[in-house]
């Protein structure tokens, strides 16, 4: 029996993406959520000191802002003793921060809680390492000139070599596998040609295109200023007529005779999102209807090196849970972080072996029609800021479905560690009264 009680989205809204070392290279993610939180306050015409509590998703936890939500909240105007919080559970900490947001309101602890992602990728520190941390250490600690001298005696070429910290929290340390090393093997396992892969990065850029010339992307994003006084208002990643000959142009980056390119895989970004959530009760008394319901959700797990698969896995559990089939769905959004990954949770859904052996049920998952899915682009033209992107996807999901007269909508991302999560989002609820 299903028990979960449907959270309302009383708005939402993001910074651009912007590809790292771009337009907003010199932003902090502490800025960038700030953007993005006031900026979904001011849509849901509700003040600062209505918000009880504030949850941020973030993985790369910037060293100058321990607990970066409260940092933000702060910064933002949130009343002082208003409680905040950080979570991380990796590709999934946009929506992690939706989940423990709605515990929250579920237990009684708040009213108004406003949930989100921030990542600045291109801030993420370059590391020593060990060696020349001890080396440091020593210099640190010395108290004589001849100490100091000996310390600094002891450097060598290699002590200056970085440890580059984005390459490092990309790859998985249980298996040891990059992410896109974990893309290589779905594609070799499903036998994903490149050319397939490169089709779906083709056609991720053509909607992206569209829908950002049609101004549909704009509708969600706030303006961030740059510290140079530049107005940064669109998503830089979106290569306006990209083709089939130029993405073949590029070589695989993960294995030499492999097919995953940087050219079909998710930009490194830059970015925040926010949404301001409460009871669906309480929202039904509010002036203006809000933007859409979270009703369900789950999360599974899967193997490290096939995570990839993770959206399989939690949609599976959330059909079962909810009793829905795949076909309810009006719209989906499965995060772009590689096509190959893409096209294998297309092929898994679809596949009564995959269902029998690795869900331990009698029927697929289901089909996808590619019509219905990731109608606007996803992360391979958008962008990946890696603890923002859940948060977007609720976001442009709910915004989706109302431009095309939709009520209901999957929302679902892989997570680097092999998990996987799917909620269901809806623009309206039975029993939806004032």
């Amino acid at each position: 029996m299903n028990l979960t009680q449907p959270i309302a989205v009383v708005a939402g809204a993001r910074t651009p993406f912007c590809k790292a070392f771009s337009d907003m290279r010199d932003l902090s993610a502490v800025e960038l959520g700030r953007v993005a939180l006031v900026e979904a306050l001011r849509r849901s015409d509700l003040p600062a000191d209505g918000v009880g509590e504030v949850v941020i998703g973030n993985v790369a936890g910037p060293p100058d802002a321990a607990n970066i939500a409260r940092v933000i909240a702060l910064k933002a105007g949130v009343p002082i003793d208003r409680v905040a919080h950080t979570v991380n559970r990796n590709c999934a900490s946009g929506m992690e921060s939706i989940l423990a947001s709605w515990q929250a309101i579920s237990a009684g602890r708040a009213d108004v809680v406003v949930a989100g992602g921030t990542e600045s990728m291109s801030n993420i520190p370059l590391l020593f390492n060990r060696g020349a941390t001890e080396i440091w250490t020593r210099l640190g600690r010395a108290k004589t000139m001849g100490q100091r001298l000996r310390a600094l005696a002891s450097f060598r070429p290699r002590h200056f070599k970085p440890v580059v910290g984005i390459e490092l929290g990309l790859t998985d340390p249980v298996c040891g596998m990059s992410m896109g090393e974990t893309a290589e093997v779905l594609a070799k396992e499903f036998g994903i040609t490149r050319q397939q892969q490169d089709q779906f990065a083709l056609e991720s850029h053509q909607k992206a295109e569209a829908a950002q010339t049609e101004c549909f992307l704009s509708g969600e994003i706030a303006i961030v200023e740059s510290d140079d006084g530049n107005a940064i208002q669109r998503d830089n990643g979106i290569r306006y007529g990209q083709s089939l000959e130029q993405l073949a142009k590029l070589r695989p980056i993960f294995d030499r005779q492999g097919t995953v390119t940087a050219g079909n895989s998710c930009q490194i970004s830059d970015g925040a999102a926010a949404v301001v959530l409460m009871d669906a009760k309480r929202a039904a008394r509010l002036p203006k209807p809000p933007v859409g319901f979270i009703t369900d959700y789950a999360v599974a797990g899967c193997d490290p090196k096939r995570m990839g698969l993770g959206p399989v896995y939690a949609t599976a559990k959330l059909l079962q849970k909810t009793g829905l089939q795949l076909s309810d769905f009006d719209l989906i959004e499965i995060n772009e972080a590689f096509a190959a990954q893409v096209i294998a949770c297309q092929r898994a859904m679809a596949s009564k072996q995959f269902a029998q052996t690795e869900l331990g049920v009698s029927k697929p998952v289901g089909e996808i029609d590619p019509e219905r899915l990731n109608p606007h682009g996803g992360a391979i033209a958008i962008g990946h800021p890696v603890g923002t992107t859940g948060t977007r996807l609720v976001i442009t999901l709910l915004r989706s479905l109302h431009a095309k007269q939709m009520r209901r909508g999957l929302a679902t991302l892989c997570v680097g560690g092999g998990q996987g999560v799917a909620m269901v989002v809806e623009t309206t609820i039975q029993g939806e009264t004032k």
